[in-house]
């Protein structure tokens, strides 16, 4: 979880987000959700969007169509760069003294489909699940980030 100190002026985001993660797992395959929030200064948080990636489905061009003979299966403990299209658009006015928050998890069954992180078919033929760790990276040339449209505040 990700908070940004209470903001100091409004700030407008209108548009698609995207997050760039750099991550490993222990596991041989994992799920990033990754949430937009506004938290309010009483600490009522509300979701605006998210997105989500399989780490299997991370190559558009070696998956094509997500045809499973394609699926790129990851390296345990290996740092892979992930680009996470959030499902839609959002347009949010976080007003002052509200707070921006990403959330990352590796799990959001029922509403995404389970993963039992061990590389194999998900869909009701496992049983037997992995604990996975996951780390998010924020060194230089790995800095993991959230991409928001921000729209420029008219000046007096």
């Amino acid at each position: 979880v990700y908070t940004t100190p209470p903001l100091e002026e409004e700030v407008e985001v209108t548009g698609p987000i995207t997050a760039k993660l750099y991550a490993a797992t222990s596991a041989r395959d994992t799920d990033w959700m990754v949430r937009l929030i506004d938290v309010q200064p009483d600490g009522f948080s509300a979701m605006l969007c998210e997105g989500v990636m399989r780490a299997r489905h991370r190559d558009p061009e070696r998956n094509g169509a997500f045809n499973p003979a394609k699926l790129s299966l990851i390296e345990p403990d290996q740092v892979y760069e992930y680009t996470i299209d959030f499902w839609r658009a959002t347009s949010n006015a976080f007003l002052k003294g509200h707070r921006i928050r990403v959330e990352i998890s590796s799990s959001y069954f029922p509403y995404y489909l389970r993963n039992l992180n061990t590389g194999a078919d998900n869909i009701g033929l496992e049983t037997t699940g992995v604990i996975a760790t996951q780390k998010i990276m924020h060194s230089a040339g790995q800095a993991s980030h959230i991409v928001l449209p921000i729209i420029p505040q008219p000046q007096p």
